[in-house]
């Protein structure tokens, strides 16, 4: 198993916990952080596998998140609206790990489905490319 495989299987494993999460409902302000933590490492595993997958396969070499996104859109690997949403999950993931506003971290979790959905969408997409190389 090489590099991409092992970083998309991880992100695999990350999303599986967020998904698990989100399929209970939040009941305390405990399990809503572990949400929005889940969905952080979950993300960071994603663009990261996603970032690997494009310098080793594709030859495109892009560093922060936004610039991966647009790469993977341009790749195939995302859709325009699957790209729009996780251009906002850069932004979300942005401000949940550098600050705590409890505010904040309320409204993400609103969003957080929508998330999972197209984290689901772009790791399937990645081990397609993985499993046909």
């Amino acid at each position: 198993m090489d590099r991409v495989d092992m970083a998309v299987a991880t992100a695999d494993r990350a999303l599986r916990s967020l998904e698990a999460i989100l399929a209970l409902p939040p009941r305390t302000d405990i399990e809503r952080d572990a949400s929005v933590q889940r969905f952080e490492y979950t993300f960071e595993a994603t663009w990261k596998a996603a970032r690997l997958f494009l310098l080793a396969r594709e030859g495109v070499a892009a560093s922060s998140p936004k610039a991966i996104v647009r790469a993977c859109h341009s790749a195939g690997l995302l859709g325009d609206e699957a790209t729009d949403t996780a251009l906002v999950m850069v932004d979300d993931r942005n401000l949940t790990s550098h600050t705590y506003q409890e505010e904040l971290a309320v409204e993400i979790l609103t969003r957080l489905p929508d998330h999972a959905r197209v984290l689901r969408q772009w790791v399937q997409a990645l081990s397609a490319e993985v499993a046909g190389a």
